[in-house]
């Protein structure tokens, strides 16, 4: 299943940057596309005609491409087994025994944090014992 993500990503990626590139072949309507292939050589390449007919068939193929790529990458992330849940789902909570010896841990006690250095306030005079 993997390797077809990869296939679809790899063909969206493509058939994206080449509908990108034939949009900006084309030219706003009256336009010719002879100024991208130097003057009257469009003619000669595509036939007097065919340049814009050619341009605008392989940006509509393209594009449907691009639709069914989309759709199938859409299909493949809402399908894939193993990711179930919500996000939140992954996070680890810490241990409830950890939780409770801190909660039972009498405030007389000295903390195992590291001593203050000097010039700052000492860390356990601003806790408050609940």
């Amino acid at each position: 299943m993997f390797n077809w993500v990869i296939v679809i990503l790899g063909v969206h990626i493509v058939v994206a940057v080449s509908v990108v590139s034939l949009v900006l072949l084309q030219h706003g309507k009256g336009a010719d596309v002879g100024a991208a292939f130097g003057g009257g050589a469009s003619g000669s390449v595509f036939g007097a005609t065919g340049s814009a007919n050619f341009l605008s068939r392989a940006t509509a193929i393209l594009a449907a491409i691009f639709f069914l790529t989309s759709l199938g990458l859409a299909y493949v992330a809402s399908h894939r087994t193993g990711t179930a849940g919500t996000v939140m789902e992954a996070v680890k909570s810490p241990p409830a025994a950890a939780e409770k010896a801190a909660e039972s841990k009498p405030a007389s006690e000295p903390s195992s944090k590291s001593p203050s250095t000097p010039g700052t306030p000492d860390s356990r005079a601003s806790e408050v014992p609940k």
